[in-house]
C-alpha cells in the first residue's frame, strides 16, 4: 500500500509541478503576445480558474498520498491546495475587480491592481517552490 500511495503521490505532484510551470513559462507569455489585448484578457480570466483547480486537486491528492509517508510533506501540499483555494476563490476577483475599475479610469485602482497582481504572482511561485520541494524530496528518498 505505501508503495501505491509513494506513486499516486509522485504522479500528483510531477503534474502539478508541470502544469504549473507550463502555464507560467508557455502559457500566460503566449496569450499576452500572440492575442489582442481585447482577446487576452477575458481569455486568461477564463483560464485562471480552470488552472487553479489544477493546482487545488493536484495539491490535495497529493496531501492525501503523502499523509501516511510524510506528515510534513502532507502539510506542504495541504498548504498548496489551502491557497490555491485562496488564490481562486478571493484573491483573483479582488484582482480582476480592480482591473477592470483601472480600465474604467478609476487612477485609485491601478496601485492596488499592482500590488494584488504581485501577491498572486509571489504566492503561485511559493507553491511552485513548495510542489518542487517536496517532488525532490521523494525523488530523493
Amino acid at each position: 500500500m505505501e508503495s501505491v500511495l509513494a506513486l499516486v503521490a509522485l504522479f500528483s505532484l510531477a503534474l502539478l509541478l508541470g502544469g504549473m510551470v507550463f502555464f507560467a513559462a508557455v502559457v500566460a507569455p503566449l496569450v499576452f503576445t500572440r492575442l489582442p489585448p481585447v482577446a487576452a484578457g477575458p481569455f486568461i480570466r477564463q483560464v485562471f480558474p480552470v488552472y487553479y483547480l489544477w493546482v487545488l486537486a493536484l495539491s490535495a491528492a497529493a496531501a492525501v498520498a503523502l499523509f501516511p509517508l510524510s506528515k510534513e510533506a502532507a502539510g506542504i501540499m495541504a498548504a498548496t491546495a489551502g491557497l490555491a483555494w485562496f488564490l481562486r476563490q478571493v484573491l483573483m476577483p479582488r484582482v480582476n475587480h480592480f482591473s477592470d475599475a483601472a480600465q474604467a479610469g478609476d487612477t485609485t485602482a491601478r496601485p492596488v491592481f499592482d500590488r494584488l497582481h504581485r501577491l498572486s504572482v509571489l504566492a503561485n511561485l511559493l507553491q511552485m517552490v513548495a510542489a518542487g520541494a517536496v517532488l525532490a524530496m521523494f525523488a530523493l528518498r
